[in-house]
């Protein structure tokens, strides 16, 4: 069975609360859980998911046995480019956005997280656009958002819409 989607992510943070309010603020998550300085679970809205990401604090930033944390990034899916621009205002606002690209099948968002974690927000062209989208140019590009939202306007896509193709 193939992965379609980010179900749950989980992260050692060196800042619990700032971490917590960082994510819920930055991509509207609501705190479902939490464990007073230990852990927290938090849920995106309208998920049907007990929780999309799962924070553990780390004293020092180092896990048992001395590895340090550290990810590259998680993707995470919004359903309109409205709601892409939306997000890059509050990442931008924030400090925290540090790219954007053009993937051609897909608008990413890049960003980092207090604790320097990289994470990536993104919205799907549609499915049947795809082989038309690859054929168009470089497979990475700079991301021009507004031009994006006035040739895609506010269809939905993705598993917002749905879909998991």
């Amino acid at each position: 069975m193939p992965v379609r989607r980010l179900n749950h992510a989980v992260l050692y943070v060196r800042d619990l609360a700032a971490t917590v309010e960082f994510y819920n603020y930055a991509l509207g998550f609501e705190t479902r859980t939490e464990i007073p300085g230990r852990a927290a679970f938090l849920r995106a809205q309208g998920t049907s998911n007990d929780h999309d990401l799962g924070l553990f604090a780390v004293p020092e930033g180092k896990l048992p046995g001395g590895a340090y944390i550290g990810l590259y990034h998680l993707a995470w899916e919004v359903g309109t480019l409205g709601e892409l621009a939306e997000v890059r205002d509050r990442l931008a606002a924030r400090g925290a956005l540090v790219g954007a690209s053009d993937h051609r099948v897909s608008k990413s968002l890049y960003a980092k997280d207090p604790n320097g974690i990289e994470f990536e927000v993104m919205w799907r062209v549609p499915a049947e656009e795809w082989e038309h989208e690859v054929n168009s140019g470089a497979m990475i590009a700079p991301l021009d958002l507004e031009g994006e939202i006035a040739r895609w306007g506010d269809r939905v896509t993705g598993a917002a819409a749905g879909s998991v193709t």
